[in-house]
């Protein structure tokens, strides 16, 4: 009997398969097995959102998951919004222009809670932007500047389509 199970999943569009521990954390399994360091950790018990990753389309910490339970799945990282560092996402242009943040740290976890958001709330009020963002902490902004962000990417967003 082996100790490991193998997960096959895809990862910001490339197919990896791992034999992996079975109680490894999908956060250590992006950030140490794949080098995908965009995904932060924050306080490892899923309160903060800096490890939040999209999985199948969809918001998860990934501090507080364990690897074998993503077998089979599609996910993204932060690295996976972008086209290239030249060709940035909507959201991303919109925090640069915004200067939604300043240590940064936080940012990947917001970035990635807020795709599915807008997704679902396209043309969201300030306080349902503040709703959307509510279990992601960042200790520098306060805030505004990332309400700010999310309102330019909604309307860059919603001109694309």
């Amino acid at each position: 009997m082996s100790d490991l199970f193998k997960v096959q999943v895809m990862v910001n569009g490339k197919s990896y398969e791992r034999d992996v521990p079975p109680r490894l954390l999908l956060s250590d399994f992006l950030r140490h097995e794949l080098q995908l360091t965009g995904t932060h950790v924050g306080c490892e018990h899923g309160v903060c959102g800096a490890c939040t990753v999209l999985l199948d389309g969809e918001a998860v910490r990934s501090c507080i998951m364990l690897t074998p339970q993503v077998h089979e799945m599609t996910i993204t990282t932060v690295e996976g919004l972008a086209d290239d560092p030249t060709n940035l996402h909507p959201l991303q242009e919109a925090f640069r222009e915004a200067h939604g943040l300043q240590c940064g740290f936080c940012t990947p976890g917001i970035l990635m809670t807020l795709i599915p958001f807008l997704r679902d709330n396209p043309n969201p009020t300030e306080r349902e932007i503040r709703e959307g963002i509510s279990g992601n902490i960042c200790r520098c902004t306060g805030y505004h500047n990332i309400v700010e962000a999310v309102k330019l990417a909604a309307e860059a967003m919603s001109n694309e389509k």
